[in-house]
């Protein structure tokens, strides 16, 4: 035939997947990475909201009850991430001001811890009484678990007052149907070395027994 001649005829080029490799491992990483928040909101939050019993005030880090609450929630297969809001000398007024940043938390339980800095300074019982019920119905409105932790004062303060203060704690969580512990000190007021030589906050010992009377408290609270 006189036509020209035809230049030989070539393979396509054959493409390895070497390119994919990292880009499978690149895409399996942002995978992983945005389900981590999903992961993290499957943990319910439980928020010890208190003064500077809840702070640890005077002991080490790690060894305020938070910390032993949260290990005795992992110990019996609860899964809550306990977040510690706890502030040393703070009132219930202090209470109703760091409220919102407690719910922007999203919490699912708050252990309400405060009052004592209230009555060790003498104001007056209905001052207490209001801002904790403003505290309590705010979490009660937003569909949050609350444990009411109370407590008492010294003998020195005199029964009338002590009586009223008292009084404040069983009032609101009759009102509100919380769960309850009258006196967050009653497992360890008796116990040697679990009271600090101030006379009011716990050691790291005594902080382990508070644990103990909250999670018994918090049981009824509580899912898996």
């Amino acid at each position: 035939m006189g036509g020209k001649p035809q230049p030989p005829t070539r393979p396509p080029p054959q493409y390895t997947n070497h390119v994919d490799v990292p880009r499978r491992i690149i895409v399996s990483l942002w995978l992983f990475l945005l389900a981590i928040p999903a992961i993290a909101a499957d943990r319910p939050i439980l928020v010890c909201f208190g003064d500077s019993v809840t702070a640890g005030y005077g002991v080490q880090t790690g060894q305020a009850y938070p910390d032993d609450l949260q290990q005795k929630l992992d110990t019996n297969g609860y899964r809550y991430k306990v977040i510690n809001q706890g502030t040393s000398g703070a009132t219930t007024k202090d209470a109703v001001a760091t409220l919102p940043s407690v719910l922007r938390l999203r919490p699912e339980i708050v252990i309400v811890e405060f009052g004592g800095n209230d009555g060790l300074r003498g104001l007056p019982t209905e001052q207490t009484r209001k801002n904790l019920e403003t505290v309590v119905s705010a979490l009660e409105n937003a569909h949050i678990k609350i444990l009411l932790a109370g407590i008492t004062l010294p003998p020195d303060y005199g029964p009338d007052y002590i009586h009223a203060f008292e009084q404040v704690y069983r009032d609101l969580a009759g009102k509100y149907h919380t769960a309850f512990v009258p006196m967050i000190y009653k497992d360890l007021v008796h116990v040697p070395n679990a009271i600090q030589q101030d006379g009011i906050h716990p050691t790291a010992k005594g902080a382990a027994i508070l644990a103990d009377t909250l999670f018994a408290a918090l049981k009824p609270l509580l899912r898996k």
